[in-house]
């Protein structure tokens, strides 16, 4: 039985990765979910599997290397999946030394815990090892006009304390391929979306204050473009190169969706319209009127935009939700778990909120 060992695996991309493996191989694979259950991790993402003999949770923080060791001398680790990080801009321009330790030391010692396990005698490692480092696709900074998309070779260029951590952890594992051979890959991803994500983000944040009637917060003018890519799509992705990927290349993880902020606002809003029954209240709370413009976040970057070429052509994965497709399942979603939407969104979440979205 091939064993998984998963980071951040309680977060939004990662509950969602440990539920798609289920679904595919059942009970013919092991994973071991670790996870520091920060603001954004939600054991309740994953209630329906922690029943499986086959799945196991751990609580540690990947800063720990004692507590990491220990996983690996426990258990024989085949694959490690690492998404663990820190991962939202606002909180980075606000708190980056948190972004340092975790994205940056955390990778350090998930890759000397991986390779202190694995390496054989002769410093060579076992063909069925691999580390696979969840990048994304703001290393690469902001496509300045002209430019189509960002590709493998783009060189990187972050412009936020998020984004530098993640280059850095991106770069870290690289350079574990490069000076020792250690058996890696890095997927670089574009924005995710689907169930399960915290209300931080875009589009979840703007279904939960659209149903309550509350204002739609929006950064400057509203017209910078993300690529956006459904979340299991992505889970998707990432296990093909696990299995095809040629060790030590990066593999661009794109979803063909580019819209800007503005126009996912109102696409939102059109399917709320639509997907609400005439006698559901919320509905009449549902208004192009919430758009509120908020001061523009330091260091925006204007448009993101990736080119799954490398992955289609290798690996042959390519995304298979459609943005129209992609936002209904999600907002279905969001109608089905109303109790986990409000679980999340109180306390200090709420005082984060209202700090971070002053109206101008």
């Amino acid at each position: 039985m091939r064993t998984y060992l998963v980071t951040g695996g309680a977060g939004f991309i990662g509950s969602n990765y440990i539920h798609y493996m289920f679904r595919k191989y059942g009970d013919s694979i092991r994973i071991i979910n670790v996870d520091a259950l920060t603001y954004a991790g939600n054991l309740e993402n994953l209630k329906d599997v922690e029943s499986r003999d086959n799945y196991t949770f751990i609580r540690a923080d990947i800063r720990d290397r004692e507590a990491i060791e220990k996983i690996f001398a426990e258990y024989d680790i085949d694959r490690v999946v690492h998404f663990a990080a820190e991962s939202h801009v606002d909180r980075s321009i606000r708190n980056p030394e948190i972004f340092v330790e975790t994205n940056v030391l955390g990778t350090l010692v998930m890759l000397n815990a991986a390779k202190k396990a694995w390496e054989l005698p002769d410093g060579t490692y076992p063909a069925d090892k691999r580390f696979l480092y969840v990048s994304t696709d703001e290393v690469y900074g902001s496509l300045e006009e002209g430019d189509t998309y960002f590709y493998e070779t783009t060189p990187f260029s972050p412009h936020s304390p998020y984004s530098a951590s993640k280059a850095s952890g991106d770069m870290l594992t690289k350079a574990y391929w490069d000076t020792y051979r250690f058996p890696i890959n890095i997927t670089s991803c574009s924005n995710n979306y689907g169930p399960y994500q915290f209300p931080e983000k875009l589009i979840p944040l703007i279904i939960n204050n659209a149903l309550q009637g509350k204002k739609l917060p929006v950064y400057g003018d509203g017209k910078n473009v993300r690529d956006w890519l459904y979340v299991d799509d992505h889970a998707k992705a990432i296990d093909m190169v696990q299995e095809k990927g040629r060790l030590g290349e990066r593999y661009n993880i794109g979803g063909h969706n580019e819209k800007q902020n503005i126009e996912i606002i109102h696409i939102i809003l059109e399917t709320l319209q639509e997907m609400l029954s005439e006698d559901d209240p919320r509905k009449a709370l549902v208004s192009k009127d919430l758009i509120t413009y908020v001061e523009d976040r330091k260091g925006h970057d204007r448009r993101y935009a990736i080119a799954p070429d490398k992955i289609k052509e290798e690996i042959g994965w390519y995304p298979e939700t459609m943005f129209k497709e992609g936002i209904r399942l999600t907002i279905q979603w969001f109608f089905e778990h109303e109790e986990w939407m409000k679980n999340v969104t109180s306390g200090d979440y709420q005082k984060y909120y209202e700090e971070m979205y002053q109206v101008k």
